[in-house]
């Protein structure tokens, strides 16, 4: 089996990986008690193995949830009492910066172990400017910000930048919607907003005319539309956001939600490159980012079959939807789902890492920032590569889902460093200096850089 890289093609600029805070990290914030194996505080071990590059798998985005404040009003119960957020928004003249303590704890410790860009989302407004005062919906389908509070909101959304910007956390974005065709009722159990394309755009472009009147926010981007499927209603919303020019000079990319896995048709990588060719026609010059996925199936799995079913969501998303940002969903999970790359045990307050952890580490850890994707060929078809330069240096990541082991000629000189996870290994590095005599592992993502 051999793979191809050719450096004359060249596709987008990659700035990185990341992952969402939301809801654990008001919870393991508050965790003061030791790490036998780091010495570490288990909160920091946790935020180590997430950015750090070389103890952990060194993602560079932190998703900081601001929350609307069902917790602090108790408006709302969900069924999951980790999922009531807390607001800093207190009255016309007040913000309490000492709420959401543990939260911020972690938003912190993630940039001091390596988060280079934090990014501030939304689900709800703050309860106070709501139409029902709360977090959440009580009729389906109708937005709960009131028009003439969305000025309110647009200037929270400032202040809240510009107040962690003071505290020397790296805001690169602000995403004031989130999912925003979904019903969030207090039955989904969670915080949430239903916003149609055109109140998505009104929030937006209140936003971006706030963001310009600040000096101290020059810079910081606004990101969107956040919408929940890759099949549905995309264009309605890009078109709502893209089509507005005060939005448009605020904005660098298109954020999407990339839920939605294979059926026996694969209608998955259809919709992403109908979606791509779409945006390509339609605004030629404008990045995708993946804003949000995770494998939605129930069960802790800390195995290879969710990790490859990560990987294959990845591959496809970079190398079909040309997205330029990768971010999971939560970064730490407590229940029984596919959904964290590491898993905690609230009763005794301790973490265990999953394969998904590992597999994501074979792209944040290897490519870095500003590496452009070239052109990856393999002539096996069973195998699934990307490749990625960086000045003197070629990444490729090979996913081999199989069963079997793989031998592999890379074509390209120089030592190589191999990074391997598969169901005994975890980034398990070694140097080869024969590029013409590889392996690939069964059930394997491997990374290889070359000189």
């Amino acid at each position: 089996m051999k793979i191809t890289t050719d450096r004359n093609v060249k596709y987008q600029v990659f700035e990185g990986i990341g992952a969402s805070g939301a809801w654990w990290a008001q919870v393991v914030g508050g965790w003061e008690h030791v790490d036998e194996k780091s010495g570490l505080p288990v909160k920091e071990r946790i935020a180590q193995l997430l950015y750090d590059n070389e103890h952990g798998i060194g993602m560079r985005t932190y998703r900081y949830n601001l929350g609307g404040g069902s917790k602090n009003s108790g408006s709302s119960v969900f069924h999951n009492k980790n999922r009531m957020a807390e607001s800093f928004d207190v009255s016309e003249t007040q913000y309490d910066w000492s709420r959401d303590k543990n939260a911020v704890e972690m938003l912190n410790l993630a940039v001091k172990y390596g988060a280079q860009e934090v990014i501030l989302f939304s689900n709800s407004p703050p309860e106070r400017w709501t139409k029902n005062h709360k977090s959440c919906l009580d009729k389906a389908w109708h937005t709960n910000l009131a028009r003439e509070n969305e000025a309110n909101f647009a200037r929270y959304l400032a202040d809240c930048a510009e107040h962690f910007l003071s505290e020397g956390v790296p805001v690169k974005y602000v995403s004031p919607v989130n999912e925003p065709f979904w019903i969030w009722t207090e039955k989904q159990g969670q915080e949430g907003c239903h916003y149609t394309p055109f109140g998505v755009r009104r929030i937006l472009r209140q936003t971006a005319l706030e963001f310009e009147k600040r000096p101290a926010l020059k810079g910081v981007k606004l990101s969107g539309a956040e919408n929940g499927d890759i099949r549905w209603f995309n264009g309605s919303y890009t078109r709502a956001v893209l089509g507005d020019e005060v939005i448009r000079r605020n904005v660098d990319a298109i954020d999407v939600h990339s839920y939605f896995l294979n059926d026996p048709l694969n209608c998955r990588t259809v919709f992403l490159r109908g979606f791509r060719k779409w945006l390509d026609r339609r605004y030629p010059g404008i990045d995708a980012k993946t804003s949000e996925w995770t494998h939605m199936k129930g069960g802790r799995d800390k195995g290879m079959d969710s990790a490859l079913e990560t990987a294959k969501v990845m591959f496809e998303d970079i190398s079909i939807l040309n997205v330029t940002s990768w971010q999971h969903w939560i970064a730490v999970s407590e229940v029984d789902y596919c959904d964290g790359l590491i898993y905690i045990n609230e009763d005794d307050k301790t973490f265990e890492t999953t394969k998904r952890l590992y597999v994501t580490g074979n792209f944040s850890k290897y490519i870095p920032y500003g590496a452009r994707r070239i052109k990856a060929v393999c002539d096996d078809a069973e195998v699934s590569v990307l490749a990625f330069d960086y000045g003197e240096k070629t990444v490729v990541i090979a996913i081999n889902p199989t069963s079997g082991e793989k031998t592999l000629a890379l074509g390209l000189q120089g030592n190589v460093t191999v990074a391997v996870t598969d169901d005994e290994h975890d980034l398990y590095e070694y140097t080869a200096q024969d590029a013409s005599q590889l392996k690939l592992t069964a059930r394997s993502v491997t990374t290889f850089v070359c000189d």
